[in-house]
């Protein structure tokens, strides 16, 4: 089990900091956490999905809070949404729908999924009338898109955090994967993968959670 003790008021000290506007997407949490969820609610929140959360997850859910201040801008909030059940507040690219939680991560897109509609991708020399074109490009945006954000290679996997111009990071709860920290570069036409820390090892949520941490504090001049 993680310990977090102290990690939220590490975290909420920040906010007083006067180098806190030096740490990247605090603009956009502020430092602020939403208070943390019983375990009635976290048993709710995994009855829900369908799936036991990841240890360190749920204990961060239950210790420090339901999601704020984080990584880039933040860690999606989780929240009771009658009637609708549960929601992670923020601009993901797909919601969190009960029983994909609970299906098995494929650890990522199929690589040759996009190859044909890539290869089909419109050049405004082919066209005399630059309304087609346009047209031509949307129509195969779209298609890429459906492609490229097909839920079932995110399946098994929870959307935490926004990282800013359309990259995410996600967590997977099921699988061999359990627990890791994968990001989502699809906006730039790449593929999901791991997420790892600067010496190149895999990172988990709370790696991933505290290493932003302590990165946050030292931006700041704060000590833990």
């Amino acid at each position: 089990m993680t310990d977090w003790t102290g990690v939220r008021e590490r975290v909420l000290a920040l906010a007083e900091g006067p180098g806190s506007g030096r740490v990247f997407g605090s603009t956009g949490h502020g430092f602020a956490l939403d208070a943390p969820l019983t375990a009635a609610e976290v048993a709710d929140l995994e009855a829900w999905l369908g799936v036991e959360l990841p240890g360190d997850y749920r204990s961060f859910l239950l210790r420090v809070g339901a999601g704020g201040a984080g990584p880039a801008y933040g860690v999606f909030p989780v929240r009771r949404v009658d009637p609708c059940g549960w929601r992670w507040i923020g601009d993901a690219p797909e919601e969190a729908e009960p029983g994909m939680a609970a299906e098995l991560f494929p650890g990522g897109a199929d690589p040759e999924a996009a190859v044909e509609i890539l290869a089909g991708q419109p050049y405004m020399g082919d066209f005399d009338d630059l309304a087609d074109f346009e047209a031509a490009c949307e129509e195969w945006e779209e298609r890429l898109a459906d492609v490229q954000y097909d839920p079932r290679f995110t399946a098994g996997a929870l959307c935490l955090c926004d990282e800013g111009c359309g990259l995410t990071a996600w967590l997977v709860v099921t699988g061999s994967e359990r627990g890791r920290i994968w990001r989502d570069p699809r906006s730039d036409g790449n593929d999901l993968h791991p997420a790892r820390d600067a010496s190149g090892a895999l990172l988990d949520f709370a790696g991933w959670y505290l290493g932003w941490l302590t990165a946050a504090e030292s931006a700041c001049g704060s000590e833990p």
